[in-house]
């Protein structure tokens, strides 16, 4: 597939921060890894298609509703399907930085894959977190044990014995469970309707799941990618936490929202600045490959005007 041009890269922008380092693109999730210059990440934390949409049905509010959640989640058979998960994870591997990290979620449906293909491209697997749900649904053919859990697979570029040392806040992270050492299975409550205000994703995580992965393998104003944005809750973990952000999501629907939510995340914290709707062209990712410690500006084109007085020019 040939490289995106700048020009059409800069045209699948839609929002920005004031300051210019953090982005929500809508694009192709390969397209997007593609764009983004190698050794440039310091984290990737994504929630990828599961591959389980089969006509099946699952419970939802008490209601007996199918799992269908659009042709994006439909299963190709199990080669095509690891071969996706081997092409955007190899696009991953790439990106990251020597001592990276990345953090993948999934059922059974696809965390095998997964987690074979991490293997297959040379990540070194750290962790597999068990996401325990506190009240999940019901299973309704009553022949298998009720689906409460997903896991959360945590990887490294970094081999071991390797002098790139990845980021771990082992401290933190141990004061947060009491003084003792955090366990590998988490008990945190899904999604609740105050995430879900501007709108809901089918496959939607908590922030709070996030931004436990997030604090626990990455410092202040580190670079966080996610190749399927979904509803942007990576995005609003990252702003809660200090790290700057690339998002990328396919669908239109979720770019709206993933868009809707972080501006009102904005809105919310203090000393936080704005983000702007993109007009026209942005985004040069060249400087995404120098040294984290020097001032990264995407920020080509002044042209851009905030989103809420384009859409009253508009209306008017």
């Amino acid at each position: 597939m040939e490289e995106l041009t700048q020009t059409q890269l800069s045209s699948t922008v839609v929002w920005q921060s004031e300051d210019a380092l953090s982005y929500l693109y809508h694009l192709d999730a390969l397209d997007f890894l593609r764009s983004i210059p190698s050794d440039s990440v310091d984290c990737i934390w994504t929630d990828p298609p599961y591959l389980l949409s089969n006509d099946g049905f699952t419970c939802v509010a008490g209601k007996r509703v199918k799992v269908n959640k659009g042709e994006w989640d439909r299963s190709q058979g199990i080669e095509a399907d690891h071969q996706f998960n081997t092409d955007w994870l190899s696009e991953c591997y790439r990106v990251l930085k020597p001592a990276g990290t990345i953090w993948i979620t999934g059922t059974l449906h696809v965390y095998l894959s997964v987690g074979m293909a991490l293997l297959q491209l040379g990540y070194r697997i750290l962790n597999d977190i068990t996401w325990e749900k506190p009240n999940p649904p019901p299973n309704l053919g009553c022949r298998c044990f009720t689906h409460s859990t997903e896991t959360v697979l945590w990887a490294t570029k970094a081999p071991k014995g390797s002098k790139h040392k990845y980021t771990f806040h082992y401290q933190e992270m141990r004061q947060e469970a009491g003084g003792k050492q955090m366990k590998s299975v988490w008990k945190i409550a899904p999604a609740g309707r105050d995430e879900k205000q501007f709108g809901k994703h089918p496959t939607q995580k908590p922030v709070a799941l996030i931004d436990r992965c997030i604090r626990a393998s990455t410092n202040k104003e580190d670079l966080v990618v996610d190749p399927f944005a979904g509803s942007g809750a990576t995005g609003v973990a990252c702003l809660r936490t200090g790290r700057r952000f690339l998002l990328n999501e396919r669908e239109p629907e979720y770019v709206e929202l993933t868009r809707r939510r972080i501006n009102a995340e904005l809105k919310m914290g203090e000393n936080q600045t704005p983000g702007v709707w993109v007009d026209e062209e942005v985004a040069s990712w060249k400087s995404l490959a120098k040294s984290s410690h020097e001032q990264v500006r995407l920020l080509e084109s002044k042209r851009t005007v905030d989103y809420v007085a384009k859409r009253e020019v508009t209306a008017n």
